[in-house]
């Protein structure tokens, strides 16, 4: 363990073995670091908040900070990040609220670059890419291999599925289905993540059963609801396509990101 002569360490953080802490960092009550994380300079861990090991947070960042909303008094809410992240300058998170289950939580494997923003009872996946100022509001949920581009915000409340791109500058202010490819102001989907899906390692037979069943959806005969009923049946067999399906049918109260709208 090394921690620099600047830092402020709280008396009730748990410091696993390895943690480095760099100058002028603070840790506050209830943090816990696993083993090998470290704080390069500059890092303010405010409190009730887990690092996973081997992650590393760069200056100037705050992590575990309050929750930017009007109702919050205070109460004990927490904040939980994964192991191996890599969080580069100015970026912050924030713990949940009691209204939203009072966690939020951060996977493993995920690259936050500069001022990347996690808001309150957000959900974030593995293997996720938040480009620079990547945005998400409260409530949000990130899934695996998600991409955000540079300056995109989510909107609260909003979901991305695994394996969707969303491109920089969009305002997602609609659910993008898990491998879509959404971008725009405001987002509009534009087909599948055809990028993610090759270096994904899927086959040319695969995705182009995947384009199929996506032009069956969003551009078939009848209504939205009976062409989601038609895919389920017709592509049964494709795992990707059922859990488009899924996440479709999982919250029909929210709006969803459709082509040309």
């Amino acid at each position: 363990m090394s921690i620099h002569p600047t830092a402020l360490v709280d008396a009730g953080a748990q410091l696993a073995d390895g943690v480095e802490i760099g100058p002028s960092c603070v840790v506050g009550p209830g943090v816990v670091l696993h083993e090998d994380v470290r704080l390069v300079s500059h890092v303010v861990v405010q409190q009730d908040t887990t690092v996973g090991a081997r992650t590393v947070i760069h200056p100037f960042s705050v992590i575990g900070g309050d929750p930017q909303h009007g109702g919050y008094k205070g109460e004990s809410v927490r904040l939980e990040i994964g192991e191996d992240c890599l969080i580069r300058e100015h970026s912050t998170f924030n713990r949940g609220t009691p209204q939203g289950g009072g966690v939020t939580r951060v996977g493993s494997h995920n690259l936050f670059m500069t001022g990347a923003h996690v808001g309150h009872d957000a959900v974030v996946g593995n293997n996720v890419t938040f480009a620079n100022q990547a945005t998400l509001g409260g409530h949000a949920r990130i899934g695996d291999r998600v991409f955000l581009g540079g300056l995109c915000a989510v909107h609260q409340f909003g979901r991305v599925g695994q394996g969707a791109i969303v491109g920089g500058l969009a305002a997602v202010t609609r659910d993008v289905i898990p491998y879509g490819s959404a971008w725009g102001n405001h987002a509009r989907l534009h087909g599948l993540n055809l990028v993610g899906l090759k270096r994904k390692g899927y086959g040319k037979d695969a995705i182009r059963r995947m384009l199929a069943a996506y032009r069956d959806l969003f551009e078939g005969q009848g209504t939205f609801a009976g062409r989601v009923d038609a895919v389920a049946t017709d592509y049964a067999d494709l795992p990707e396509i059922m859990e488009i399906v899924a996440f479709i049918r999982e919250d029909g109260k929210r709006p969803l990101c459709l082509p040309g709208e």
